[in-house]
């Protein structure tokens, strides 16, 4: 084939082209030609094209009868899918009620479905069985509840009626075992999902929507009364550890049942080699531990009952991480860990062991000794120079101090906690001394209870017998009004409530009496009280934004580095165990934060983390809480939330709520000093930030704000490249006047270094335009 082509000088945007084609035969064998054409125009381009052969045709016909094959097998598939194949299945309704006999009573406005406080109730109780239910083995065809009505006898027992959404197509239930569900969260002595609620279980009835309910569900207390009843189980006691396989625990004493419902020890023997196993499969590096601790839990002695000491629910999350997936059966349903004892409650219960060789591991070993705290038992720095053996830790800095040292006058740890809770309430003597006492500080704070003293180690009881017996009632009164209102100042409640005079139940305890009942300064001796009169106090909401640590005998300065202590209101906020956002404890069912932390997560599971300031690291103070519910702000503009809380926090020196900012609390945001709180690059370690109200010009610049903005910027220099402020994060300011530190703005994303001129800017929604709102739903919900 040649082809050739001429190209015209004097034309520079088109070719002149003269294409010739001649075929040449190679060799004897003749082929037959296609008929040619050629194609000719004013163009400059001429072309020939050969016209398909027989050959070409019938490859096309097979790719065309192929196609069309596959439009056929579609369409079929198609038509299968649609009216062959059986539909998935309706959602499955059930209809549910049962009757709350102690901790909420039925009042008429809850007869009405459009009043507040219907709706209130209802979504509390809504949130409850949603919670219950999304942590069942429900929970993947679970699609929500709705409470339809409450009603009951005024100021008596309210009912409960519900409906239950299962998607059948993840879950085949029934309506027995949605009421099994039910029935066992009820039965539970200390209800996880029901808290300070008694439900009767007799009331307790779930049916399909379709079917009648049965009668007698809301019949009178007469008839519910007359229902059988399971007899109580004898009381608990404690029995010598007699399983070989657990010989190593550190106690030789247990109790049965154990967590396994195992009533004696040949129960444990023929389930034990389940056990084993998952110890072999060496899922958990301390499942030996773990388990065995459940098989044969320590024995305290108790006054009406022995009592049972289980693992901490930080030790059980450990061992459900490495082992969870290999549990079956009763293993399985037992181990919710939610229900196992958080360290710092009332009682004790068993840490993780090894937590100084943890950090080891981890190449943290420069936090041993560091006066941190980074093990909830403290090992991490109790076995330092600087803290002989059985000397007490601090709690803060690089100090111990003997037992002995404690409230003898003399003030030894950095914050001055030795000296501080000398004088507390507490419903006896009994709890205090069977807390385990790790550093100097109170466990709890408690609003009410009998006075208590500790003098170096030794606890008892204010009698006031000598005051009764030597001035006239009228100034007994004022004395003991006097002595009270200045326990409940020292102890941070805003006034006292009440003050009574009772008879001590407790025998074997100390008491002490005041030297001068009339003196301006009281002071205490030991003494006898034959007649055993002892003063109980009330005291009235603790007081807000105070950092206890920081008091009149503690810490002065606040470092860039959060210590414990320094913001006993931040919370870090947890969706699965992984850290998104931050929040301000504002009550102690309540946090504030910001909606955008929640935004296209409607199912997660997320918690609440409290006394923490490095995320990878435990401390005696460490509280943990699941979010129940939110509450979007109804202020235009406004993207603050407040989040629920499934119990209320445990008051202390480490966790406590912050004031909110409103006209009366006379704080000028100019003239405040302010900060936010944020974490190191590698989302460690709590650190502060100083920042100062500035113009909203800066911000303008370079995003929206609106009526309830706050523009902020760093108080000293430029943005400080360590930290990150996450979504949520707080702006407080203290109140020069008080020292207490008032929540002014919450930030709506998060904050992070970028070069001049990109970076977010520090902006905040004002707290002040939802203060009324916050108020208003803390009180409607809690009360």
């Amino acid at each position: 084939m040649t082809v050739s082509m001429e190209r015209k000088g004097h034309r520079k945007n088109s070719w002149d082209s003269k294409m010739s084609i001649s075929t040449v035969s190679s060799g004897t064998r003749r082929f037959r030609k296609s008929p040619s054409s050629i194609i000719s125009s004013d163009s400059d381009i001429r072309f020939t094209r050969k016209k398909l052969t027989s050959q070409y045709k019938c490859g096309c016909c097979i790719i065309a009868t192929f196609l069309l094959f596959l439009l056929l097998a579609a369409t079929a598939v198609y038509l299968g899918y649609t009216f062959f194949l059986p539909q998935n299945p309706d959602e499955q309704i059930f209809r549910a009620t049962f009757r709350v006999i102690e901790g909420d009573t039925f009042s008429s406005d809850l007869a009405d479905p459009s009043t507040n406080k219907f709706k209130n109730r209802s979504r509390d109780y809504r949130e409850r069985l949603n919670l219950l239910f999304r942590r069942s083995s429900v929970k993947h065809g679970y699609m929500g509840t709705e409470v339809l009505a409450l009603d009951g006898t005024e100021d008596k027992d309210l009912i409960v009626h519900f409906n239950i959404h299962i998607d059948p197509y993840y879950v085949n239930i029934k309506a027995k075992d949605l009421e099994a569900i039910l029935a066992n969260e009820i039965s539970v002595e200390e209800s996880l999902f029901f808290k300070n609620l008694t439900i009767d279980s007799t009331s307790l009835e779930v049916i399909p929507s379709d079917v009648l309910p049965r009668t007698g569900t809301t019949t009178n207390p007469t008839t519910l009364s007359q229902a059988v009843t399971k007899a109580p189980d004898p009381p608990r006691r404690c029995f010598p550890l007699e399983l070989e396989y657990c010989k190593k625990l550190s106690h030789n004493v247990t109790t049965y049942p154990n967590i396994f419902t195992h009533r004696d020890i040949r129960e444990v023997k023929n389930d034990v080699i389940s056990f084993r196993e998952l110890v072999d499969v060496e899922c958990y590096r301390h499942a030996y531990e773990f388990l065995c601790q459940l098989l044969q839990p320590a024995c305290k002695k108790g006054t009406d009952e022995d009592e049972m000491i289980l693992p901490c629910r930080s030790f059980c999350r450990d061992f459900m991480a490495g082992c969870g997936s290999r549990l079956q059966g009763k293993i399985k349903e037992s181990l919710d860990c939610s229900r196992f004892p958080e360290f710092g409650k009332d009682g004790n219960c068993f840490t993780k062991p090894g937590c100084v060789d943890e950090l080891q591991s981890r190449a943290l070993s420069p936090r041993i000794c560091d006066g941190v705290i980074d093990c909830q038992d403290v090992s991490d720095e109790k076995s330092c120079s600087y803290c002989p053996k059985n000397h007490l830790h601090c709690g803060i800095g690089r100090a111990c101090i003997h037992r002995s040292r404690r409230c003898d006058g003399h003030v030894d740890c950095p914050d001055g906690s030795d000296e501080r809770g000398c004088l507390s309430l507490a419903p006896s003597v009994d709890i205090i001394q069977k807390a385990e006492v790790v550093t100097p500080h109170l466990s709890r704070y408690n609003s009410e209870g009998f006075i208590i003293f500790n003098e170096k180690g030794e606890v008892g009881k204010l009698c006031t017998e000598n005051i009764n017996r030597s001035l006239p009632a009228n100034q007994t009164f004022a004395v003991l009004h006097a002595v009270a209102s200045s326990l409940c100042k020292t102890l941070t409640y805003e006034n006292v409530l009440s003050v009574n005079v009772e008879v001590d139940f407790e025998n074997g305890i100390s008491y002490v009496r005041m030297k001068n009942p009339t003196a301006p300064e009281i002071s205490f001796i030991r003494s006898e009280c034959p007649s055993k009169q002892v003063l109980k106090v009330s005291c009235s909401e603790l007081q807000c934004g105070i950092q206890s640590t920081h008091g009149p005998t503690g810490i002065k300065v606040l470092t860039k580095m959060a210590s414990h202590g320094d913001w006993p209101w931040h919370a870090a906020l947890f969706k699965e165990d992984v850290h998104i956002c931050d929040g301000t404890l504002v009550s102690p069912n309540w946090i504030a934060t910001s909606t955008s932390c929640f935004q296209g997560q409607p199912k997660a599971e997320w918690t609440a983390r409290f006394g923490v300031t490095r995320l990878s690291s435990s401390t005696p103070w460490e509280q943990e809480r699941m979010i129940i519910g939110m509450i979007k702000s109804p202020v235009e503009g406004s993207t603050i939330a407040l989040i629920r809380l499934n119990e209320p926090v445990i008051m202390n020196d480490f966790v406590r709520p912050i004031c909110l900012h409103d006209e009366n609390t006379g704080l000028i945001l100019n003239k405040a000093h302010c900060n936010t709180l944020g974490w190191t690059r590698n989302r460690e370690q709590m650190q502060r930030v100083q920042v100062k109200v500035t113009d909203m010009e800066k911000c303008e610049n370079v995003s929206i704000s609106n009526v309830n903005s706050i523009c902020t910027e760093t108080a000293i220099g430029q943005n400080d490249c360590n930290e990150e402020e996450f979504a949520g994060s707080p702006m407080m300011c203290q109140n020069g006047e008080n020292e207490k530190w008032t929540l002014v703005g919450i930030t709506n994303w998060r904050i992070a270094c970028a070069k001049n001129g990109l970076e977010r800017p520090r902006m905040y929604d004002k707290i002040s335009s939802n203060v009324n709102w916050i108020r208003e739903s803390i009180s409607s919900i809690d009360t």
